[in-house]
């Protein structure tokens, strides 16, 4: 098992962390106003490259995105969006509760991320068409089924209520596998975020590895003709569930 890193280099992880997220706040103020939706699009990778790096999380990716596809992926972390995001530009939904987090909730909103608010059905027709709308433009969209997150080594069972709108719009469906592993090449949980852990807890955990490695596969586009959103469900859970326990054993 890799021993955790000096404190000192931690502390420095930290700082240049908070750093980073400055500048996030500085571009988002300075540069997206005048930006088009290309450059937005490279600003946000190159700035989720950067993050992961200062995290020391290094990206591994089998398969391709599709263009304007709706992505649905396991959830281990909050880190799972800027992995996804180093490597192409996607709409994320999260929970309601993200908008309140420091900094990281104001960086989600002015970065176009869509707030689900749970419980409430006048939101969800609403939230539907919006997707719809994005999808139909070609624009991807990135949710996490399960509706929270796990250690990582385990998947809990899917909701397809937010599947219906990549049916409605006849989009692309790709499932995403999200697995991190230590240094020595063995998974880990030291990237997860669940339970009752704090965000700052969870992001020193992070940066006490020496390094991480995040592997995501992407599958080619589901087929949804003549399918229902509970079907593509299963057939999603399915296809992540044995990446995710693949190498387990």
């Amino acid at each position: 098992m890799p021993r955790p890193v000096p404190r000192p280099i931690r502390a420095l992880r930290f700082a240049l962390l908070a750093l980073h997220l400055a500048t996030g706040l500085a571009t988002i103020v300075l540069r997206f106003p005048f930006a088009d939706a290309a450059t937005r699009a490279l600003l946000r990778r190159r700035w989720s490259q950067r993050l992961l790096a200062l995290c020391g999380i290094e990206v591994e990716r089998h398969g391709e995105f599709a263009a304007g596809a709706l992505l649905a992926l396991n959830h281990v972390s909050w880190i799972d969006v800027f992995v996804v995001l180093s490597q192409t530009d996607a709409t994320f939904i999260a929970k309601a509760e993200v908008r309140r987090w420091p900094l990281i909730g104001w960086l989600a909103a002015r970065n176009g991320t869509i707030f689900l608010r749970r419980g409430s059905r006048g939101h969800a027709a609403a939230l539907a068409r919006e997707l719809v709308s994005h999808l139909r433009q070609g624009q991807s969209v990135a949710l996490f089924p399960e509706g929270t997150t796990t250690d990582g080594l385990s998947l809990h069972p899917f909701h397809a209520a937010l599947l219906q709108p990549a049916i409605d719009a006849g989009a692309p469906v790709q499932a995403v596998a999200i697995r991190y592993y230590d240094a020595s090449g063995r998974r880990t949980t030291a990237a997860a975020f669940y339970g009752q852990m704090t965000l700052m807890q969870s992001l020193w955990r992070i940066v006490s590895e020496p390094r991480l490695r995040a592997r995501i596969d992407v599958s080619l586009p589901f087929s949804i003709h003549g399918i229902d959103r509970k079907a593509l469900g299963r057939a999603l859970e399915a296809w992540i569930r044995e990446r995710v326990q693949e190498d387990l054993a």
